[in-house]
């Protein structure tokens, strides 16, 4: 935060309190209280970075996301379309255009989903509370009609092949976030080292996430799309019982 911008701020806050309060206050309350304000502001800046909405088709590549049934499940047991003993590993996620500089654009019409493309996208993605929601906020943006942006999504799906070891595992399995990502470049050579990265939350694993040309070969990740693992392993939860 630049330092005029602090000291109009400050005045403005000290404006609004009696005199007892600013001399209560102090120096040294008042440089946390402005530090904070500080803080506060950078954090702002990070989260709205992105464009609140895009140009359909402008874009440098994509993001495929794998999401980890068993972990959304363990929260979300009323979502029975995904959740319902269906026993699923990764599923679908999205097909997000992304941006080299680490943005993305989003909700680039209100193009509704015709029943024909509702039709193959109830084939791609686990429920259709999912698949609406993608295609609003990330395949309007594809440049795509909705049955040639869910064709491609399908596509991106069979050009990364999911590890044996996490196809279903039956019993919940201990792993860090690099081995994970280690394992989808072994059974996806093509992979570069920074073209996969892995989400987790709560100690579980949540995603991963594939970084593709517009032409789906893998492809370097773009700046700020990078793992949140810890260094510590994670659980993978077993795909059974969900």
């Amino acid at each position: 935060m630049r330092p005029f911008v602090s000291a109009i701020i400050m005045r403005r806050i000290l404006q609004g309190m009696d005199v007892n309060k600013q001399r209560s206050l102090g120096f040294r309350s008042a440089l946390t209280l402005l530090l904070g304000l500080g803080c506060a502001m950078a954090v702002a800046r990070h989260h709205h970075a992105k464009p609140a909405t895009g140009e359909p088709g402008q874009f440098d590549y994509y993001v495929l996301t794998l999401s980890w049934s068993p972990t959304y499940c363990l929260t979300h047991p009323q979502d029975h379309k995904q959740c319902s003993g269906k026993g699923y590993g990764f599923v679908l996620h999205g097909l997000w255009p992304q941006f080299d500089a680490g943005n993305w654009p989003e909700f680039c019409s209100n193009a509704p989903l015709p029943p024909d493309a509702r039709q193959l996208g109830s084939t791609l993605f686990p429920s259709p509370n999912l698949m609406e929601h993608e295609w609003q906020r990330h395949g309007t943006c594809s440049g795509l009609d909705a049955i040639a942006y869910f064709r491609t999504a399908d596509q991106a799906l069979g050009a990364v092949h999911v590890p044996k070891s996490l196809e279903a595992p039956g019993q919940t399995v201990s792993m860090t976030g690099a081995q994970i990502a280690a394992a989808f470049r072994t059974a996806n050579p093509a992979i570069p080292a920074d073209g996969v990265t892995v989400a987790c939350g709560r100690g579980e694993l949540s995603e991963v996430r594939v970084c593709l040309t517009r032409n789906l070969t893998p492809r370097s990740c773009g700046a700020g799309v990078h793992s949140t693992c810890p260094t510590s392993p994670v659980e993978v939860p077993a795909t059974r019982g969900q």
